[in-house]
């Protein structure tokens, strides 16, 4: 292990860039965005219950059951759409890793509702006309053409939530991944025209249809606006351009990027941009990386480790290449740690990148604790050195093999390394691992739940 302690106390602190709109803390968006997305829901079972004079027989609790499935299978694909529809009031409130966690549950929520739909209709149906399920669903597939619409709606879905799953994320590149999920888009559209066309509740129902017909206006006015146009008009506004690529460590680049009036992003150290390089190889891909140093009006900086096709080839970037920038993104800033005095920050590997911006304009008692297998992979070395001289901040380095250095995030490790642990604001970036490891290091440590802050940009 190599360490490096300052204990140097600086007068001045870079403060913390406050900019941008409030909006609503990241716990109370935990709690103030399901509580919406279940008052919806409520209120799409009204419109099954406002239409629905009896139920009777078992062909009858089959065939409603079948019916409030489908339409909360309906109203869960447009609340998904919205989950990442890149709002930044959204991004910046709940943060994006906790905006991909709901995506990602309601996403297999959403495959089994639109499942358990498909089979209760068809079971419902058969028992009411004592036909037999097979034949049932050959007739309810070729005869109805919007039923064979929400047939490959389902399979959709279902070949979306296929690629989503844990285990067959590691096997897909990123931007497979990414643009399979477009699939979502062509689901929704079967999907909603299935519902109005054939749908009990729409059918003879006008205000129940103008209902649904707004929702999913309104959902495709969101996608629209900021998937699409925000970006064109940002891209337009700041004419991003590459402005130099800095090899920072072995298989590590930072991209420096320049345009004009870059203080209009009112970006924040901590966030994100998602990135696409108009070369002839990457136009196609949006990536997310995050800021590696606090934006100063004139540059951006972003630093990229060798992970895939997409991060190697950021090295071959040439000065001037024209970038769009989607952002900025994230609720990873120093308003997490506001009124707090005391402020800790562990970084992993290339996790260092969000950290490192932190470092420099978080107020209060900074430690750093910076996590590498081994010292090739430290990155930023000397500019950590430099921030924590500045501001008397206590920095850290933890590097070894596991074998070799024993594990560093235990409840008693952290405790020896950060006298007053209970006492901190934590941020934690890394990989997966590392910071469930910290994470749960810190919480049997007794750091309260709600000052520990997590980002992931796992997909």
């Amino acid at each position: 292990m190599s360490t490096t302690y300052a204990d140097r106390r600086s007068a001045t602190v870079t403060p913390a860039r406050t900019s941008g709109p409030p909006g609503v803390g990241p716990h109370g968006a935990a709690v103030l965005v399901p509580s919406l997305v279940t008052a919806g829901a409520a209120a799409v079972l009204a419109l099954w219950w406002r239409d629905t004079a009896a139920v009777t027989g078992l062909g009858g609790w089959l065939t409603g059951a079948g019916r409030i499935t489908g339409l909360l299978a309906g109203y869960a694909i447009a609340v998904l759409l919205v989950l990442m529809a890149r709002i930044p009031a959204l991004e910046r409130s709940a943060g994006a890793d906790r905006l991909t966690r709901w995506h990602a549950m309601g996403g297999r929520y959403t495959v089994g509702l639109a499942v358990a739909h498909t089979l209760l209709i068809i079971w419902g149906y058969a028992v009411t006309e004592r036909a037999g399920v097979v034949d049932e669903t050959v007739t309810l597939v070729l005869t109805y053409p919007d039923v064979l619409k929400a047939t490959v709606a389902v399979l959709l879905l279902v070949g979306v939530g296929a690629v989503s799953a844990r285990a067959a994320r590691p096997r897909l590149r990123y931007e497979t991944w990414f643009y399979l999920h477009f699939y979502t888009y062509l689901a929704a559209f079967l999907a909603f025209g299935h519902q109005v066309a054939t749908g009990e509740q729409f059918a003879g129902d006008p205000v129940a249809r103008a209902a649904w017909y707004g929702l999913y206006l309104a959902v495709a006015a969101v996608l629209v606006w900021f998937r699409f146009l925000v970006p064109a008009r940002l891209a337009l506004r700041h004419r991003l351009r590459v402005a130099e690529v800095v090899q920072e460590a072995p298989g590590v680049v930072s991209v420096y990027l320049a345009g004009r009036r870059l203080d209009g992003l009112r970006a924040e150290a901590g966030q994100f941009f998602r990135w696409r390089f108009l070369t002839r190889d990457r136009w196609w891909a949006a990536n997310p990386y995050s800021l590696s140093a606090p934006p100063d009006g004139d540059r951006l900086r972003i630093t990229v480790k060798d992970l895939g096709d997409h991060s190697r080839s950021l090295a071959g970037l040439r000065p001037g290449t024209q970038v769009v920038a989607e952002g900025p993104y994230g609720a990873f800033t120093a308003r997490r740690a506001a009124g707090r005095r005391k402020v800790l920050m562990i970084a992993g590997g290339v996790g260092i990148t969000p950290i490192r911006a932190l470092f420099e304009t978080v107020p209060g008692q900074v430690t750093l604790l910076y996590r590498a297998s081994e010292p090739a992979g430290v990155v930023f070395h000397h500019e950590l050195a430099g921030i924590a001289a500045r501001r008397g901040a206590t920095l850290r380095y933890l590097v070894g093999s596991r074998a070799a250095y024993g594990d560093p995030f235990t409840p008693e490790t952290l405790a020896r390394l950060v006298p007053d642990l209970r006492e901190h604001t934590v941020y934690v970036c890394g990989p997966a691992g590392m910071a469930r490891a910290a994470i749960a290091a810190l919480r049997a440590a007794g750091v309260p739940r709600r000052r520990v802050h997590h980002e992931s940009f796992e997909f």
